[in-house]
């Protein structure tokens, strides 16, 4: 493990043979995962200035943005975390100090080495929880241990939802190859950007989504799209223990995943951003592809989330017991290979 800088921010890096892993200080973001044989990390790199969530308030009047998410942005970076709202604030707890996503993309982590990996920690003052992150390298895979941790003497409902965005240059319009083990699909049920296309609110199987104007597009690979927009939210197999999703890059001949228990996190939201966004600090030059697995199928405030409270009959939250810490363990695969692999099983090691 060594203390060094990543575009720019406070990072902390591990690596073996086969990868580098580098885990911002400030908001705690996985935020690259460079595999060493392709030479490529394909996580997103945002491509405006990165800054520490401690020195948002000394940026530019507007630079990212004037919406409540503009302190998120301006430190968002590969994977982070989304804790304990998956989605905005309402005005009270906006009023209140809580951000879009919640804290945990924006609290600063302590990161010490842990043996093969390391260990990170931060604590959510607004929403009194307690957060451990482990990260261990095996060969071409990592081992990702969560822990949260209610504070309170009552249960808390939760958000709790791995924000994973991919991006250039590993992420191409037309080529990037996308699998999952997905099933009851529903898109977005409002407008979602400006150039939306497909139905919203509607129901379907995945992969093949529903256009706008009739139709179906296969969510199985990337746009080519001169600009689009997307969320679509994706129920895992329940006859599967286990949960994935796969991203392959014919270029650099790489597959990239991660895998889960499903009971842990049952649904995956899919989010595109395809030079869409014309205001600070997209300013239309962004390509992004959230894999974004949790408890929760859609992005909206806790109010919303617990009403809504089943999507097809599977819970849209999960509560944490007061007192209590529950855990969770996802691995992050990669492979060299000549075509897309149609399943990724729980790693042994």
């Amino acid at each position: 493990m060594s203390e060094t800088r990543y575009q720019g921010r406070r990072a902390v890096t591990v690596e073996n043979e086969y990868l580098r892993v580098s885990v911002l200080v400030g908001g705690g973001h996985i935020a690259e995962i460079f595999e060493k044989s392709a030479a490529v990390n394909p996580l997103w790199v945002p491509p405006w200035r990165s800054i520490e969530p401690a020195d948002f308030g000394r940026s530019a009047p507007g630079e990212y943005g004037h919406g409540a998410d503009n302190k998120l942005l301006a430190a968002i970076m590969g994977h982070n975390l989304c804790l304990d709202i998956f989605g905005g604030p309402s005005g009270e707890e906006a009023a209140a100090g809580l951000t879009p996503h919640g804290e945990g993309s924006i609290v600063s982590y302590d990161l010490e080495r842990l043996g093969d990996g390391l260990l990170a920690r931060a604590a959510f003052p607004l929403a009194h929880l307690q957060f451990e992150r482990q990260i261990t390298l095996h060969d071409r895979a990592v081992l990702v241990s969560e822990s949260v941790e209610n504070l309170d003497s009552c249960d808390r409902p939760v958000a709790w939802t791995q924000h994973v965005t991919l991006g250039p240059p590993f992420l191409a319009p037309g080529e990037t190859q996308l699998r999952a083990s997905a099933t009851r699909s529903r898109v977005f049920e409002g407008a979602f950007g400006a150039d939306d296309y497909l139905e919203p609110a509607a129901d379907f199987d995945w992969p093949m989504a529903p256009r706008v104007r009739g139709g179906t597009v296969d969510q199985r690979v990337l746009t080519d799209a001169p600009s689009s927009s997307a969320y679509t939210a994706h129920l895992m197999d329940l006859r599967r223990p286990h949960a994935f999703f796969v991203a392959y890059s014919p270029k650099y001949r790489l597959s990239f995943g991660y895998v889960w228990k499903r009971s842990d996190f049952p649904w995956l939201g899919m989010w595109e951003e395809n030079y869409s966004r014309v205001a600070a600090p997209w300013n239309g030059r962004t390509l992004a592809r959230g894999m974004e697995f949790g408890v929760s199928p859609m992005p909206e405030s806790r109010r919303q989330m617990i009403e809504r409270g089943r999507l097809f009959d599977v819970p849209t939250y999960r509560w944490i017991p007061a007192r209590t810490r529950v855990t969770a363990d996802y691995w992050i695969v990669t492979g060299t290979q000549q075509s897309v692999p149609e399943s990724l099983e729980w790693p042994l090691f």
